[in-house]
Parts: structure tokens; sequence; C-alpha cells
């Protein structure tokens, strides 16, 4: 093990090592332990947050003149994990036949300990970026929100995190099309658009069903309605991009008759495609009577909605109309953020680009959309001209074998892909930023 991946990983059994869950966080030692490493190692640090509990960090290195600044961007928090749950504690850190185990392995500490081993061994080995600035962020409470973390920063501390790239979680694990081996590099998010369908019945003696008007009754259908949809597609530029790039183009609107030619051709791969192209809608929680023996006069059904990139509750209503019609409930948007993207090409882009093609000679890279969304949303928001992408190469964890890791039981990685990973952020500060050393 080179001296970059023996740093990574011993860092990221540290990292392991302090529970970090959120609720609530209590993030702040860890991030005193980070802060002290890139302070030695000549970075200039900030830990600053809502609360002194919950610091967020950010270290500059600056360079010899003005340009670019890139920022490699984690989160220190975690889910919670049940250790009853796990074959080894989740908080030990432990390295066991190549894998090292513990809560946030993947999400997101497994990045946090690449980026900053790198920027570290980069600047206690003397260099200095040509032009522009390396700056390393980790902040707290994303699993949440990021109300205390970048949402914070970026309202209060805007001068601190402004950046013109940054790397991020999001995608990177390959995938397989055929004979190719495939990388995705995330270049937008989708937003939410959570909402309520509410019925209205007339309670009742629940002993005598036919006195009454059971609005659970009529909740079903919507919900069954719902789940059976067949979806209309409303793709972006980043999932045409993908779509073009998995040898199925959309012809005109017909999403769905590219996503079928994508099936047919790699069914695991399509599943995990479609829900980038348009609407999702996930029903969770439902409600009605507070008692066993009374028939409820309201009943309550709450969908999470995931949309695509700059598009929200217009395109909502619409889809929804599709799937149930627009009469016998009442409709309450509760949450709403819109999601969004970068630019596909980009200096950023070819350096990832150039990056898999000299460590996994044959594969290539694709853009793709996450379906869910992470804290590049926030610094596109914040940063419109900048280029926020997710990316944690992974050469030896498939997508498929990845995915099921993410906050479940026994979550792990392998040490390649952590040294990989390690090595593609070095590289790429240094081919984006140069060098003055």
């Amino acid at each position: 093990m080179d001296q970059l991946a023996d740093h990574a990983t011993r860092l990221l059994s540290r990292l392991i090592a302090h529970n970090t869950v959120n609720p609530p966080g209590n993030e702040r030692a860890l991030q005193e332990e980070l802060a002290a490493d890139l302070q030695e190692a000549g970075f200039e640090v900030t830990l600053v947050g809502r609360t002194e509990e919950r610091p967020n960090l950010v270290a500059r290195l600056r360079g010899a003149a003005d340009g670019p600044t890139l920022c490699l961007t984690s989160h220190c928090d975690t889910v919670l994990a049940n250790a009853e749950e796990w074959d080894h504690d989740p908080w030990s850190g432990e390295v066991i036949d190549g894998e090292l185990w513990g809560r946030g392995a993947i999400d997101m500490k497994s990045q946090t300990a690449a980026e900053v081993a790198a920027g570290i061994e980069l600047a206690k080995s003397g260099w200095r970026p040509a032009q522009g600035d390396l700056l390393i962020l980790c902040v707290v409470d994303e699993e949440t929100g990021g109300d205390d973390g970048i949402a914070w920063l970026c309202e209060n501390h805007e001068e601190l995190v402004r950046c013109d790239y940054s790397i991020n979680e999001g995608a990177g694990a390959f995938f397989e099309l055929g004979d190719e081996r495939l990388y995705g590099v995330c270049v937008a998010e989708k937003g939410v658009c959570r909402f309520k369908i509410t019925t209205d019945g007339v309670a009742g003696h629940a002993s005598n069903p036919r006195f009454g008007d059971n609005a659970l009754l009529k909740l079903a259908p919507l919900v069954t309605a719902l789940g059976e949809w067949d979806p209309v597609y409303d793709l972006t530029d980043g999932a045409r991009a993908l779509m073009a790039e998995l040898g199925a183009p959309v012809e005109g609107d017909d999403g769905a008759g590219a996503l079928g030619r994508l099936r047919e051709a790699a069914p695991l791969l399509a599943g995990f495609v479609e829900p980038m192209l348009g609407v999702t809608f996930a029903p969770t929680v439902i409600s009605a009577s507070q008692k066993i023996n009374v028939l409820p006069s309201r009943a309550e059904l709450r969908v999470d909605c995931r949309t695509p990139p700059g598009l929200g509750e217009e395109l909502v209503r619409r889809r929804l109309g599709d799937a149930i019609g627009t009469e016998g409930y009442r409709l309450e948007f509760t949450e709403q953020t819109i999601g969004n993207g970068s630019a596909i090409e980009s200096p950023l882009m070819d350096s990832i680009r150039g990056w898999v093609e000299r460590n996994d000679p044959g594969a290539r890279t694709v853009p793709v959309v996450l379906p869910a969304f992470t804290d590049s949303r926030t610094l596109r928001a914040t940063f419109p001209d900048s280029v926020a992408y997710g990316f944690f190469p992974m050469r030896h964890t498939s997508l498929a074998e990845m995915w099921p890791l993410m906050h479940a039981p026994n979550e792990r990685i392998d040490l390649r892909d952590l040294a990989d990973a390690a090595n593609c952020f070095s590289e790429i500060a240094q081919e984006l930023l140069g060098s003055a050393s």
C-alpha cells in the first residue's frame, strides 16, 4: 500500500470511530481532529457553525496566483446504525479481508478521508497550486437537510465556500453495459416536491360500516393508482445525454421508448436509470382513524415526490392528474426544493474523464442524474456559474453492489476503491490548478 492509500485508510478508520449519527451529530471532536491535521500540513483552517457543538470545516491551500478554486466537498454526519444488526461493530473502523467496516464507510466518511488525505499529502510534499486555491470542505448535518451545514454556510459565510469547481458524493461506482465498463459522473440532482392527499367521509361506529362513510376506502384506490401508474417521462439535458451515451437516444419526447430499448439490453441498469427520467411518486405514510372502532371521517396519504432538475409543482400537478385524476381528494404541497444541475462539459469533466481512461483502460464516463440530492444542490444554487459534480470512483465495487450498502447494516468499502479515490482527487487537483512547486 502506498503512502497516500495508507494515509486514507488510517484516516477513515479514525473518522468511523467517531459516532456522528445525526441527530444529534456531535461532529465537533471529529472536525477538530481534521482541522489539526490540515493546519499542520499548511492549510488555512476555519471551524464555524450555527452552534458550538456542530462546526463546519473549511480548509484552504492558497495558490501562487489568482485562478479557479477547486472544492473537495464532503459531510461527516451519518445515519443511524443498530449494532445488533451488524456482523461487526459499526464504529470499529476495522479492516477485514481488504474491506474497512463501519457506518460512513460508503456514505460518506470514505470521501472525506480520501479528499483530506489527498490534500494533506500534496501539501506536505511542498505542492502548491500554480493558480487558484484548493479548498477542502467538510460539513455537518447533511443527513437531515443541511440547515446547520452547507445551507448555513452559504447563507452566512458565502466568501468561505465560493468555488468554481466542486467534487462531492453522488456517483462513481462502475456499472456494465454489454462488454463496456462505465462510470457515472453526477451532473444534476432531482428536486423534492412532497405532498399529502386527503379524502373526506363521515365518521361512524365500526361495528356497522354501512352507517358512515369510510374516508380510508376512498384513499385506497388512489394509492393503488399511484403504484400502477405508467409514467410519462420529462427528460432534462443530463438525462438525455445519459440515454444517448447508453445507446438508447431519446427520439423527440419518447422517453418510454428509449427506456424500453435500454431495458431489453440491460434490465438491471434500466432500473437504476428510470427514476432519472421524470417525476416519481412514492406513497410512504398513511393515516386515518385514531381509534380502532371508529370509521375515519378523514384519511391522509403522504407522498415523497421527486422531480427532474429545474421542475416543480406545476409539473407534479400534471403528472399526478395523469396518475389519479383530479377529483375526489384534496391536495396540499408540504415541501418543495427545486433540483439543479451543472454544465455537462467542463475542464473538471475532462480531468475526471482522463483519470478514468488512464486507470481503467477501455472504460468511459457518462453523465447521470441523481434521483436523490446532495449538498451540491446548495452550492450550485449559491454559485450558479460554478460546476459541481458527484464522483467517487469505485473500480472494484459495482453500482449494484454498492447501493445496498448505503444506510444499511454491514456498510463497508474495498480499500482498493478508497486508494483509487484518494489518488483521483490528488491528480485532479494538480491537473486543474497546476503546480507552483
